[in-house]
């Protein structure tokens, strides 16, 4: 019998291409708050855009949980039994239809020797690398990905545990560098009309949710994100948005 799913849904054009749940914001008994990673960052990120009043709930698009049987439509029950930390890295290996750049700290990621294979493109940076190396090294990485690999989708891992300060990326980005990564991803992915899903992945500081919302009005104010830009990504491409990335 074929599997089936509830998670595809129409989204209205009045909504944002934002996917958001509360959900995502971890508590227990306060325990999360001795924790380095703040559980509550995609809330925090949420409510500074509505201070700024660039979105409200009714803008979102409310995540749903995939079940099992909702990962068996595309998935074998082998393949869930198997899954593995790297996750996109092993699940992909040998899939040529997949193209993976990779930007770390190469002292200590990624310890998984064999996923590390899947990676197509690895840039690889020194402990506390700064912000015109790194953005030097995503830009002229990124251009040629990009000829070598001709995307019909383009899903953007934009962690901020690259930010100064952060023990364990290791690196020394400025909040600012952050923006201006983000702002060149999408420049250049854009430019091609290429649909682009950016997802918020790694970052280890209580102060990462207002730099991500900082560049997400960045983003907003030089045209790069907004409902408009959405529908005219989905136009020039057949293939589907994915779903986001859930912490």
């Amino acid at each position: 019998m074929p599997h089936t799913t509830q998670l595809y849904q129409h989204v209205p054009e009045t909504r944002w291409p934002i996917v958001y749940s509360p959900r995502y914001n971890i508590t227990f008994m306060g325990l999360e708050k001795l924790h380095p990673f703040d559980a509550g960052k995609w809330g925090k990120v949420i409510s500074f855009l509505k201070e700024e009043k660039l979105i409200s709930d009714s803008m979102l698009v409310e995540a749903r949980e995939a079940s099992d049987e909702d990962l068996l439509v595309v998935h074998t029950r082998r393949y869930l039994n198997e899954l593995k930390g790297n996750g996109h890295e092993r699940d992909f290996m040998g899939d040529k239809r997949v193209y993976i750049m990779d930007v770390y700290n190469r002292h200590i990621y990624p310890g998984d020797r064999f996923a590390k294979q899947a990676i197509r493109r690895k840039v690889e940076l020194e402990w506390a690398t700064e912000d015109d190396e790194y953005l030097m090294k995503v830009e002229r990485n990124l251009e040629k990905a990009l000829r070598e690999h001709q995307p019909d989708v383009v899903v953007y891992n934009a962690g901020t545990d690259v930010l100064e300060g952060d023990r364990l990326g290791g690196l020394s980005i400025s909040p600012q560098g952050i923006v201006r990564r983000d702002e060149l991803v999408f420049r250049m992915v854009r430019s091609l009309q290429v649909p682009i899903l950016m997802v918020t992945s790694g970052g280890y500081q209580k102060r990462t949710a207002r730099i991500i919302a900082d560049s997400i009005l960045n983003l907003y104010g030089l045209g790069l994100i907004g409902p408009e830009s959405a529908s005219v990504s989905a136009q020039n491409s057949d293939s589907p948005l994915l779903p986001p990335e859930v912490p």
